[in-house]
């Protein structure tokens, strides 16, 4: 059977006679105005649960979107559901609009460049509208702009996260550009955070970027941990990593942790500081570091050059996907990836009832300030 389809001026009338008007086009589609009397659910959703939005199966429903393609489509689902009064709105949105029909506008300036820059994001009805200015609300520190801290501060800046606080005491160095994407040749010398600064902003003006030419230390972790969402540790060395464990189980962050040793690299969550008991931290996996001994130094062992754009790609996903509250973030689970043999596998963790940082009733201990065995 097929869709019959309307005129703007024949849909308008439906509706003044009491017709249901959906828009089916995406959320950021809707903020850009709608046919006046439309409800706005995008067509996954609409085609997800329709029992949810439409629970009278047979109330007369008219489907528009942009230009007629999409509204064709739904109401062909809708349909085959059991929905027999539905029609498709021939020409969509543009057609309503050239024919001069009432049409909604929002009342505050359109930011057009938020709608263009994020427009596949927004596509995704996990994330949507909403979902984006949650993004642009979110504070996130990355410890490190070395080979980690480049692919995550990369791509949460193109993602759109609000503040990126990058701290790195560290200058660019000609060996570090084999794997460390912030950084080019013409920044030899240059304070890591101002060359990370200079691509970020380049990549997104929107993004604020906080710069902080400091190493972490049991006197600035916590001042350097104030007022962000997500922890992603891009320091890979041993000293930072227990800091920002221990800062971010008493104070209430999730850590994302990665680490690259030659060939073979790693990546979890810890977030015992807001589920004690259920979720474990870097100290029930290691309760204290190796000797600097047993520590092999980056810069004597090596690392492949694309191995730490792997491994900062997972963080800056699971960072995503925290501040979103999407899938199932690796918390008490150890991603391990071998770049030789191209493959995954995964260690499930528990926590440590005994550990001396995140058991629970345990008071917190303090800091310490190990010494660093290898940093980028």
């Amino acid at each position: 059977m097929s869709i019959r389809e309307l005129t703007p001026r024949e849909a308008n009338q439906r509706l003044m006679q009491g017709a249901l008007l959906i828009d089916v086009r995406e959320d950021h589609e809707h903020e850009l105005g709608m046919a006046e009397g439309a409800r706005g659910v995008p067509r996954a959703e609409l085609e997800g649960d329709p029992q949810r939005h439409l629970p009278d199966r047979d109330v007369e429903v008219l489907l528009i979107c942009q230009s007629g393609g999409r509204s064709l489509l739904a109401a062909e689902t809708l349909q085959r559901l059991g929905y027999a009064r539905v029609a498709s709105v021939r020409g969509g949105s543009a057609m309503w609009q050239a024919e001069g029909l009432p049409f909604t506008r929002p009342a505050a300036q359109v930011d057009q460049d938020f709608h263009e820059r994020y427009s596949r994001h927004m596509k995704l009805p996990e994330i949507g509208a909403k979902g984006q200015r949650r993004l642009e609300a979110a504070s996130v520190l990355v410890l490190g702009a070395g080979g980690l801290g480049s692919p995550a501060a990369f791509y949460l800046a193109a993602a759109g996260i609000g503040q990126l606080r990058i701290a790195d005491d560290d200058t660019v160095d000609r060996s570090n550009l084999q794997r460390q994407i912030l950084h080019v040749d013409a920044d030899l010398g240059m304070p890591k955070v101002d060359s990370a600064s200079t691509r970020l902003s380049a990549l997104n003006p929107r993004v604020d970027i906080d710069a902080i030419p400091e190493r972490a230390s049991s006197d600035n972790i916590e001042r350097l941990l104030d007022g962000v969402d997500v922890v992603v540790d891009g320091a890979d060395n041993f000293a930072a990593r227990y800091l920002l464990n221990d800062a971010c189980v008493k104070l209430g962050k999730p850590l994302v942790y990665g680490a690259v040793h030659r060939f073979e690299g790693q990546v979890g969550v810890f977030d015992a500081g807001r589920h004690r008991g259920s979720a474990p931290c870097y100290r029930c996996l290691f309760p204290e570091p190796p000797p600097p001994e047993a520590a092999p130094n980056c810069s004597e062992v090596g690392v492949l050059g694309v191995l730490p754009g792997v491994i900062g790609l997972l963080q800056a996903t699971e960072a995503l996907k925290l501040l979103l509250g999407l899938g199932d973030p690796l918390v008490g689970r150890l991603l391990h990836f071998d770049a030789l043999s191209m493959r995954f596998r995964e260690t499930r963790l528990q926590p440590d009832p005994d550990c001396p940082v995140c058991a629970h009733g345990k008071p917190f201990p303090g800091y310490i300030d190990y010494a660093a065995f290898c940093a980028g």
